[in-house]
């Protein structure tokens, strides 16, 4: 017998996406979970040769891995507003990335922190993106396009301020402009949530009523325990992310919330601001183990996560691999309320077929009711 029992609630054996996507949110057993999938270039290349796609098709990958959920976000086509400097990738809002190598391949790692000792009149200055900057009329062909697929909008940093403050002013400075209600810190962070608030209200818009979700983010905490108290994210965190709970809410759209590490601790937050999932769940991490997380809040959360990037994924065998995947599915697929997907992006680290087997797992033994 697998996992997941009848909800009384009449099924088709194979729903499209969307419903299943909005029957699992909804706290009801579809055909089978929803599954989702981020990853890092490396793996993300390689599972592609193994399905013999060409490099930049996504769409086959997701298909061939029966991904439930598409995004939908307007690019940015402005001006170059940040010169360009060697060894450096720089984007938009002026954050700079270098690339560092590791056993595995790489990554473009955050680096020089360019506003790390900006004054208040120097954040003032800095070159910002406009909401005009960003191409609003691919929004509705992509919905038509994946019209039968879980749309959302945003992502991870949509919204985060600790993140994203750190990429740009170093994350030490960052958690002490919170603390100490630095002006210049503060103003970084309202003049990037202003443009992103903007850009959301505008994409929505575009969409016409054919995004099911926004997607926000703020890491939250470490392996072993909160990043900051509560009355900090409810004196800074907190107040700033409501206008993007509020949107989402005044067009009926429910919001999810990227959260890393010990985040457990906010969730009673999320609910009161109106938010009904949340994202990552790193099972290793203090009180975000899936049975604790499933036994608090199932039923009032939507989930979406739990698979550890750092896990039997990465270090294990594919038996092991398996193993771990119909554990967190025995555990949090009952009642609904659970979509199955990495705690982050797949790492480089992990072996193909460890990743296969991952995804094998939640189309084969994620089916409800069988």
């Amino acid at each position: 017998m697998l996992v997941g029992q009848s909800s009384g609630i009449a099924m088709k054996h194979t729903m499209r996406p969307k419903d299943r996507v909005r029957a699992a949110f909804a706290h009801a057993e579809p055909d089978r979970v929803p599954i989702d999938y981020l990853a890092n270039p490396s793996i993300d290349a390689r599972l592609k040769a193994h399905f013999g796609l060409a490099g930049d098709d996504c769409e086959g990958l997701r298909r061939a891995l029966g991904v439930d959920f598409r995004t939908v976000n307007a690019p940015y086509v402005g001006p170059k507003l940040h010169a360009d400097l060697p060894g450096r990738r720089i984007d938009h809002w002026g954050m700079r990335r270098r690339w560092i190598e590791h056993d595995s391949g790489g990554y473009w790692d955050f680096c020089d922190f360019p506003l790390k000792d900006a004054t208040l009149q120097q954040v003032l200055d800095w070159p910002m993106p406009s909401p005009d900057d960003f191409d609003y009329s691919v929004v509705p062909a992509l919905c038509e396009r994946w019209r039968d697929y879980y749309l959302c909008t945003g992502g991870p940093g949509t919204g985060d301020i600790i993140n994203q403050s750190g990429m740009i002013r170093g994350t030490e400075q960052a958690l002490v402009d919170l603390i100490t209600d630095d002006e210049a810190g503060l103003c970084w962070t309202d003049r990037k949530l202003a443009v992103q608030l903007e850009v959301t209200r505008r994409t929505l818009a575009a969409a016409g009523g054919a995004i099911d979700l926004l997607w926000i983010g703020e890491d939250l905490g470490t392996q072993i325990a909160p990043l900051i108290g509560p009355a900090l994210f409810r004196r800074h965190i907190r107040p700033r992310h409501q206008p993007f709970v509020d949107l989402a809410g005044s067009l009926g759209i429910p919001v999810m919330i990227h959260s890393c590490g010990s985040s457990s601790w906010a969730f009673e937050d999320f609910l009161e601001m109106g938010i009904s999932a949340v994202d990552t769940l790193q099972p290793e991490a203090r009180d975000m183990a899936p049975a604790q997380l499933k036994a608090r809040f199932g039923g009032r959360l939507a989930f979406h996560g739990c698979i550890s990037t750092a896990g039997p994924v990465a270090r294990g065998t594919v038996a092991e691999t398996v193993a771990d995947c119909r554990a967190v599915l025995d555990t949090m697929m009952p009642a609904g309320g659970y979509a199955f997907a990495p705690t982050h992006q797949l790492q480089d680290n992990s072996p193909t077929e460890n990743v296969l087997a991952m995804y094998a797992t939640a189309r084969e033994y994620g089916r409800y009711g069988i």
